[in-house]
């Protein structure tokens, strides 16, 4: 490993490798540190990408019901409970979710990752009963704060779209609302919410240590806690270089994303 050389010399074999690629083995399993990641990937990336879909799924829906309603008991019940998605710690909604659904009621597996059927040679579980009951709770746990964030940016945008110019003209024009809210209301309140959709997905697949730990989903966070406990510092250096190069590439497929959603952008880069 390397560990009987000074330090300097070290760091340049390090960044001498890493620059083709080779991150080193693990300590503790003696395989290259790349590969115990990538192998766990999977599992992080599909718990990582539920999370997304429920966040919007839920959020967004949510967000539009009590902007457009704000002083109804179903707009404020919204926003109370969305201050419980900010408040709550992330182990302890965990812990609450598993005495609740797989300790009291037996309905879902407390841990694990359960049954995985192949996609593209990729293992997946939502594909499969078992494994999607072992989704569900994880993920949900990894949504929640997310959920609460998209409820509320869902609602400011909303609140102020309808004040403006082009939702009075639409109405005044007799278009239906179904049609105002999902074309001129949703899609110009779309930007701010997919910049942070996008940098908390990059979040969640950075921080799902927590959950992946309450949960023994087998991910890259649950290795890298792993990893730390065994002072495997190979595996954890290229853990955190991965999720730099995550977060850069999801930054890229942001500025792509806006330009689809707002031809402001493509034109200002035209007359660039």
């Amino acid at each position: 490993f390397g560990l009987d050389k000074p330090l300097w010399e070290q760091y340049f074999i390090f960044v001498k490798n890493a620059l083709s690629g080779d991150m080193g083995n693990s300590f503790a399993f003696s395989t290259p540190a790349l590969t115990l990641i990538f192998e766990r990937m999977p599992a992080t990336m599909e718990l990582a990408v539920v999370a997304i879909v429920m966040s919007i799924g839920l959020g967004i829906p949510l967000g539009l019901w009590a902007g457009l309603r704000p002083n109804g008991i179903a707009g404020k019940s919204i926003m109370a409970v969305s201050i419980l998605g900010f408040s709550l710690p992330t182990f302890w909604v965990g812990l609450m979710l598993i005495m609740v659904f797989a300790v009291q009621l037996g309905w879902l597996p407390s841990s694990g990752r359960g049954a995985t059927t192949l996609l593209l040679g990729v293992p997946v579980s939502f594909l499969s009963v078992d494994g999607l009951r072992h989704l569900l709770m994880p993920a949900f746990n990894l949504a929640l704060f997310n959920i609460a964030l998209v409820i509320r940016l869902t609602r400011a945008g909303a609140q102020e779209a309808l004040l403006q110019d082009y939702v009075k003209f639409a109405r005044a024009k007799g278009l239906s609302s179904t049609r105002i809210i999902g074309v001129h209301v949703l899609k110009n309140i779309l930007i701010p919410i997919v910049t942070v959709i996008a940098l908390q997905f990059g979040s969640i697949i950075a921080f799902a240590i927590v959950t992946e730990t309450v949960f023994a989903w087998p991910g890259m966070g649950k290795l890298i806690i792993d990893s730390i406990r065994f002072l495997d510092r190979p595996v954890i250096v290229a853990y955190l270089m991965l999720i730099v190069v995550i977060f850069i590439f999801i930054n890229l497929v942001v500025d792509v994303v806006y330009s689809l959603l707002d031809p402001r952008v493509r034109l200002s880069d035209t007359k660039g």
